[in-house]
């Protein structure tokens, strides 16, 4: 199921990729030579690059592709399962690999893909730690929440969400299996902006969820609903009154997934402004949460 300006950042090869590092400089041109020597041409970007992929994941508010009925479901014990608050950078770094992995379509196959998928990973880490710390104009206060299993029940399911995945509490190692972020602000860059609460409260009574997914190998176990009453129980010890979610017109497993949650249409993006940005049109729906006022 999903979530970070949908504006295209200038890629920064020299820190994610030393092998890009070096600058092509002049040649100096000899004295017996007859025509200037141009400079050795620009390296060219690695591999799967896309410079329209921006530092965040605000523009994966749609969830993964539906699972079909003909998918085989895998059952987790969920005694086991720990849904919270990222507490540790990480933690943090697991949920930004699953992201990745959900949000992007790789060939496994195709060279260099690890390092394009570490390099993807890195940036979602860093955008992600620059909004928990509150230091990215625009948000108030945002929350990783992450659901986790430990290593042992899910080592026998699958080997590359295991590897790509895990972290260790200090205690044992855990795999973040579904991830999403608590986002108190009053509106995500390019995204539908919600309409309540109206007034002065707005500021600190409107949240956003964005990022919502869930390891395509554990569908269908519920973690996608765990994840959002953890996030209402969160955003409630926040103050927030009004909840929102974004969400693509043709994706109709989240939409009956935040509808059972509670939320509601309220609006719609624009055709332009879809087609202006290059990606599927979203809904905007809202959830209102009640507020206990302790005295």
């Amino acid at each position: 199921m999903a979530i970070l300006t949908t504006s295209p950042c200038p890629l920064n090869y020299s820190k994610l990729h030393p092998c890009l590092a070096s600058s092509t400089t002049t040649s100096l041109i000899s004295t017996h030579c007859h025509r200037p020597c141009l400079p050795p041409p620009a390296p060219p970007p690695p591999p799967f690059f896309s410079l329209s992929i921006s530092s965040q994941l605000y523009n994966h508010q749609q969830t993964p592709p539906p699972i079909t009925k003909e998918s085989p479901r895998t059952r987790i014990d969920k005694s086991f399962l720990d849904v919270s608050e990222a507490t540790s950078e990480t933690e943090l770094w697991a949920a930004a690999c699953l992201r990745v992995r959900t949000f992007y379509d790789f060939q496994d196959q195709s060279f260099g893909i690890q390092d394009h998928k570490k390099y993807l990973a890195e940036r979602e880490f860093e955008a992600l730690k620059e909004r928990i710390a509150g230091t990215r104009l625009g948000f108030k206060r945002v929350s990783c929440i992450n659901a986790t299993l430990p290593f042992s029940q899910l080592a026998s399911i699958s080997d590359d969400l295991c590897n790509f995945c895990k972290f260790s509490n200090g205690e044992e190692d855990r795999v973040v299996v579904g991830t999403l972020d608590l986002n108190q602000c009053i509106r995500l860059p390019d995204e539908i902006t919600g309409m309540k609460p109206k007034g002065i409260g707005a500021d600190f009574a409107r949240a956003y969820l964005s990022n919502v997914c869930v390891a395509k190998e554990l569908h269908r176990n519920g973690l996608g609903s765990d994840l959002i009453a953890k996030a209402k129980l969160v955003a409630k010890d926040w103050g927030i009154s009004d909840l929102y979610i974004h969400v693509t017109f043709d994706n109709e497993a989240a939409k009956n997934l935040y509808i059972k949650s509670g939320f509601v249409r309220e609006n719609e993006e624009p055709a332009w402004q879809a087609r202006f940005l290059d990606r599927p049109r979203r809904l905007l729906l809202w959830t209102g949460l009640p507020i206990t006022y302790k005295l």
